[in-house]
């Protein structure tokens, strides 16, 4: 009897799964189309009621629109959580933190007044039309660069971590340079100077003075164009190693995560077969 029960239930998840999470067919992407205009039409709502003439005139409309959106997007949360196997590990993804970042606000600001304006992060819901219109080659070129920063980022930890240790070297020096009396009252001072002189911001709150300290300050701009260049080749390698590889569109029907290679059987992520 339990199988029995089971069954018609596995034959709806996997038909709700593939309404929600699939775009290769018409109730897929007409459900995907519908949601990205509603959430289109709920970031122009908290827009709009962040203006003070349009809420002293439209506020009670847009409150109500605002929940209205709120409503549709809980349920829509809802359904994306049963029609996978594994809730809990869509939920804790990337599009399922934003998900639920979409509906807590509204129902926050209930106890919080004014925090419904965070719901603008409803935005980043978008990036789901590289799914949705196949716009495959967006979505592996975005694949390829999140995968080069995922494979760069302790190369870059470590280079970051080189660079402030010089920053607090820098800054020291400067401080010992230049002195309180010209602006360097403080090392931490000092390390701001640096920071913005070394990315080649230059604000121009503070410069160095004595002959001493500008020929130093040359040093640290020069310093700054190839300290700059050097994320950059990191990750431009990385780009150029997962440019050979493809990407499936197919989303993983326990946790809905995407993204896998072309020759993936399983999840990369769960482990479920594909």
């Amino acid at each position: 009897m339990s199988q029995m029960a089971e069954r018609p239930w596995s034959r709806w998840r996997g038909a709700l799964h593939q309404i929600i999470f699939e775009a290769d067919t018409p109730a897929g992407r007409a459900f995907d189309v519908g949601l990205l205009w509603s959430i289109i039409l709920s970031v122009a709502t908290v827009m709009l009621e962040s203006v003070s003439s349009i809420r002293a005139a439209y506020g009670d409309v847009l409150h109500v629109l605002e929940w209205l959106f709120t409503i549709l997007f809980t349920i829509e949360y809802i359904l994306r959580l049963l029609s996978v196997q594994r809730p809990l590990a869509y939920a804790s993804s990337f599009f399922g933190v934003v998900d639920l970042l979409a509906v807590i606000p509204t129902y926050l600001s209930v106890l919080v007044p004014g925090s419904q304006y965070l719901l603008s992060i409803r935005i980043l819901r978008l990036l789901r039309i590289f799914r949705i219109f196949k716009l495959t080659e967006y979505l592996s070129e975005a694949s390829v660069i999140r995968q080069a920063l995922l494979a760069s980022r302790r190369k870059i930890s470590v280079f970051l971590f080189a660079v402030m240790t010089v920053v607090v070297i820098i800054g020291s020096v400067m401080y010992v340079v230049e002195g309180e009396e010209r602006g360097f009252s403080d090392i931490p001072t000092s390390i701001y100077w640096a920071i913005v002189t070394m990315t080649t911001v230059g604000y121009g709150d503070l410069s160095p003075q004595t002959a001493l300290g500008k020929a130093f300050a040359s040093i640290v701009m020069i310093m700054g164009y190839g300290i700059l260049a050097v994320p950059t080749g990191i990750v431009t390698v990385e780009m150029t190693q997962a440019s050979r590889r493809g990407i499936n569109r197919q989303a993983c029907p326990a946790c809905g995560a995407e993204g896998h290679d072309l020759d993936a059987v399983h999840c990369k992520y769960c482990g479920v077969r594909l």
